[in-house]
C-alpha cells in the first residue's frame, strides 16, 4: 500500500484520504455516505447504466453516474441534494415504467434492491399510461428460474458470466425498449457456479428454480456453516423453516470464496430428505433388518469381541467432521487397531508433515502468483470456486500450464502434455522457462495424479519441482495439493492413516481384516470388500457403503450437526446444525461414544466442548479456528521414488460434477443437472 498515492476529497463536507483513480462512489462509501446502485458490483466491471448512484460534484454542469466518475485532488461531492433527490428519483420512474407490479408473486419480496430503493426514490403516481411491456421467459437451465420482465438491463449477470465464470453465453439483443439479457442460444447456463447469477440480481429477473415460492425471507431461520461437498471451504448460510432447509446461501469471506459458491453446495441440500437412513438395521438370515439402537450395538459388540485388533479396520470418507473421525480413531486404539485409512481414491498422500498435503499457497494466496501449473487436476470441476480465483490471476496476463487431460478451464491454459513424461520434462521447454523466472510459481497438484499405482512417484516428482522452481521458502510455498471434499484433510491432521505395522484401504479390502467400520465411506467400491468381512456402515445415506453392510448406524448429514472440517488450504472452520436429522439417527461422534461403552472402554468425553478439546490436544491446529495456518519449511521430502513416474495419462479425480458423493447423489435438483450437463461438451471432461 505504500505504493498507493492518495488523494484528498471533500464528501458532503467531510475529507477523507482516497487512492488515486478510485471512483466517486467508492470515495463516498469511505466518507460513510450510502448510494442507491443497480448495475455496480464492487467484484465486476464498470457498466454505469442504471444511473441510479447519480451525485453532484462541485463544477459540474450536471449530476454524474458516481460509480463511473473517478476522483481528482480536491474535488468536492454532494451525495444529498435536492438536485440528487430529484435526479434518483426520475431514474426510478424510468425504472418502473416497464417494470410489472408483481411484487406479491415474486420471490425475491423482501430481498429486492429495486424494491427498497423504490420506498426511498419511488413516487406515490405514475404519469404513464401505456401498456407496460413483455419479455418471453428464457432457459437458463434446472438452476435458475429466469421471468425476464423484471429484467432492469443492469448487465451484472453479463458481466459475472463473461468475467467470473468464465462462459460468455449472456449477453443483450435490441436497443431501447426493445433491449433484452439473453443466452441467444436457449440451452442451460454452462457454468458450475451459476447459482451466483441469482445473488448478483438486484431484481427478481434470475431467481432460485428449486427455492421458487418455497417462502418468504422473514419466514427463515438462518444459520451459519460450513460447505464440505468441496474442500474450498466456502463459508454459507443455511436457511430452514422448522425442519426443511429452503436453501442454502454463500457468506463473504474474502480469504476463501469471496462471494462466490458452487452449484452442487448450493443446490444438493434436498438431499437431506431423500434415501436417508432413520434407523439402525442389522443382518439377520441374509437380509437386513430394522433394529433398536441396543441391538445394533450389541451385534457389532458381539462379532469384534475377542478379535485381535490386527483383524479390525477402519476407513472415513471424504464429508467426515473431525469430531467423529477422532472417535473413531481412539475406538479403534481401544480396540488395539493400527488399521486405518481415509483415501477411498487410494491416493498416495503422505501424511507425515502437513506440507505435504495442504494448498500451502492459501486460496488467497494465488492472488499474488506469477505463473501456474496445473498437474493432474481439473479445478474447473474440484473447486470451482478456487477455478475462479485462478481465472481473476490469468485475465491478469498470469501464465497457466496443465498437465493431464486436456479440459476447458474458463481461462487459457497451455497443455503440456497428458501424463508424468510432460511432468518430467516441464523445465526443458518454453512454459519451464516461464516457471524458472517466475518469483512467485504456484504448483497446484490433484488427486487424480496420485491415485493411480505411481502417485507416491508423482507426489515426490511434483514437490521435487517445487524445489527446483525454489517455490517452498518461508516467504512463499507454491506447492499445493487440492482435495476434492471438506472432510479430507482433518484425517490427514488427525493422523487417521495405517499405523507402523498397520493395513492400508487395499489391504484392509482385500480380507486383511475381519471386521471394517466404515464411517461415512461411499466412494470405494464395495464388490472389492471380502465376503467374509463384517462390515459396519455409519452413514447418513443409503449408498454404497450401506448395501455392503451387515450393521447399518445411522448418523447425521453436515447440515445437521456441530462439526469441524478442514478446508484444503489447513483453515479449521466450524459448521452448525441447521435441523435435526431424521427419525433415530445422531450424531457420529455419539454414536461411537455409545458403542465404545459395550466394546469395553468408553470414550472419556461426553459433549461437543470434551471432544473438541480432545481434537486440539491431538493436533494444536484444530485450536485455531479460521486460520489457514501454514506449516513450517521442511527440507525432507514426500516418500517416493521421484524417478519411478509411470507413463500412463493422468485421470480426472471427478467425472461428474454434480454426483460426487452420497449427499449429492442423494438430490433429485443434482440429478437433473447430471442429466442435464453431463453430457454436453462444455461442461463435460474433453
Amino acid at each position: 500500500m505504500s505504493d498507493v498515492k492518495l488523494i484528498k476529497v471533500t464528501v458532503d463536507d467531510k475529507e477523507v484520504e482516497v487512492p488515486l483513480g478510485a471512483t466517486a462512489l467508492q470515495a463516498a462509501e469511505l466518507a460513510g455516505a450510502e448510494i442507491p446502485r443497480f448495475c455496480y458490483h464492487e467484484r465486476l466491471s464498470i457498466a454505469g447504466n442504471c444511473r441510479m448512484c447519480l451525485v453532484e460534484v462541485e463544477k459540474a454542469p450536471k449530476p454524474v453516474a458516481s460509480c463511473a466518475f473517478p476522483v481528482m485532488d480536491g474535488m468536492k461531492i454532494i451525495t444529498d441534494s435536492p438536485v440528487v433527490r430529484n435526479a434518483r428519483r426520475g431514474v426510478m420512474e424510468f425504472l418502473l415504467i416497464n417494470h410489472p407490479l408483481d411484487c406479491p408473486i415474486c420471490d425475491q419480496g423482501g430481498e429486492c434492491d429495486l424494491q427498497d430503493q423504490a420506498v426511498a426514490y419511488g413516487g406515490d403516481i405514475s404519469r404513464y399510461r401505456e401498456h407496460k411491456r413483455s419479455v418471453t421467459d428464457k432457459y437458463f437451465g434446472p438452476l435458475i428460474k429466469p421471468i425476464m420482465t423484471r429484467c432492469i438491463q443492469c448487465t451484472r449477470c453479463v458481466r459475472f458470466a463473461t468475467e467470473v465464470a468464465g462462459v460468455p453465453e449472456l449477453g443483450a439483443v435490441g436497443r431501447g425498449e426493445a433491449m433484452e439479457i439473453t443466452n441467444y442460444v436457449e440451452k442451460a447456463i454452462s457454468t458450475e457456479l451459476s447459482g451466483n447469477l441469482i445473488d448478483i440480481c438486484p431484481v427478481g429477473a434470475l431467481t432460485s428454480r428449486p427455492y421458487a415460492f418455497m417462502a418468504r425471507p422473514w419466514e427463515l431461520a438462518k444459520v451459519d456453516s460450513v460447505d464440505v461437498l468441496d474442500a474450498t471451504g466456502t463459508n454459507i448460510r443455511v436457511d430452514s423453516r422448522g425442519p426443511d432447509i429452503l436453501r442454502i446461501l454463500p457468506r463473504v469471506h474474502e480469504d476463501v470464496n469471496e462471494e462466490w459458491m458452487a452449484d452442487r453446495g448450493r443446490f444438493s441440500f434436498d438431499a437431506v430428505k431423500h434415501r436417508r437412513l432413520d434407523r439402525p438395521w442389522v443382518k439377520r438370515d441374509g437380509k437386513l433388518r430394522p433394529a433398536t439402537w441396543p441391538e445394533a450395538l450389541e451385534a457389532i459388540a458381539a462379532r469384534l469381541k475377542g478379535l485381535p485388533g490386527d483383524r479390525i479396520g477402519a476407513v472415513v470418507g471424504g464429508l467426515a467432521d473431525a469430531e467423529s473421525i477422532v472417535a473413531l480413531k481412539d475406538l479403534m486404539a481401544g480396540l488395539g487397531s493400527r488399521n486405518l485409512d481415509c483415501r477411498e481414491d487410494g491416493a498416495a498422500l503422505d501424511g507425515s508433515n502437513r506440507a505435504f498435503y495442504l494448498f500451502n499457497s492459501t486460496i488467497a494466496g494465488i492472488d499474488q502468483a506469477d505463473a501456474v501449473l496445473v498437474i493432474g487436476s481439473n479445478p474447473r470441476v474440484e473447486a470451482p470456486v478456487i477455478n475462479a480465483r485462478i481465472r481473476k490471476r490469468a485475465m491478469s496476463r498470469v501464465p497457466v500450464g496443465l498437465i493431464g487431460p486436456e479440459v476447458n478451464l474458463t481461462y487459457p491454459a497451455k497443455h503440456l502434455g497428458n501424463g508424468p513424461d510432460a511432468l518430467r520434462g516441464v523445465l526443458d521447454g518454453a512454459f519451464g522457462e516461464i516457471l524458472r523466472n517466475a518469483k512467485r510459481p504456484l504448483i497446484l497438484l490433484g488427486r487424480g495424479a496420485l491415485a493411480r499405482p505411481d502417485g507416491a512417484a508423482v507426489l515426490a516428482a511434483a514437490w521435487a519441482l517445487a524445489q527446483s522452481l525454489n517455490a517452498v521458502t518461508a516467504e512463499w510455498n507454491g506447492f499445493n495439493m487440492l482435495h476434492t471434499a471438506g472432510g479430507q484433510v482433518a484425517a490427514l491432521d488427525l493422523g487417521f492413516l495405517p499405523a507402523q505395522g498397520g493395513k492400508d484401504i487395499g489391504a484392509m479390502l482385500g480380507g486383511g481384516v475381519d471386521a471394517l467400520w466404515l464411517l461415512g465411506a461411499d466412494e470405494l467400491d464395495p464388490a472389492l470388500i471380502a465376503p467374509e468381512t463384517f462390515v459396519i456402515y455409519q452413514g447418513h445415506h443409503g449408498d454404497r457403503g450401506a448395501a455392503r453392510a451387515d450393521v447399518i448406524l445411522p448418523g447425521s448429514s453436515y447440515l445437521e450437526k456441530d462439526g469441524t472440517y478442514v478446508s484444503t488450504e489447513g483453515r479449521v472452520q466450524r459448521g452448525r446444525r441447521a435441523v435435526f436429522p431424521p427419525g433415530e439417527a445422531r450424531e457420529d461422534w455419539r454414536i461411537l461414544r455409545a458403542a465404545s461403552e459395550l466394546l469395553g472402554g468408553a470414550l472419556p468425553y461426553d459433549d461437543l466442548f470434551a471432544i473438541r478439546a480432545r481434537l486440539a490436544a491431538v493436533n494444536p491446529v484444530f485450536a485455531r479456528a479460521d486460520e489457514a495456518a501454514q506449516p513450517a519449511v521442511v527440507s525432507a521430502s514426500p516418500a517416493g521414488d521421484a524417478g519411478a513416474v509411470g507413463t500412463a495419462p493422468f485421470a480426472q479425480a471427478i467425472t461428474n460434477y454434480y454426483q460426487t458423493d452420497a449427499f449429492s447423489r442423494a438430490s433429485d435438483v443434482m440429478a437433473e443437472c447430471a442429466r442435464t450437463y453431463v453430457h454436453t461438451p462444455a461442461m463435460a471432461a474433453e
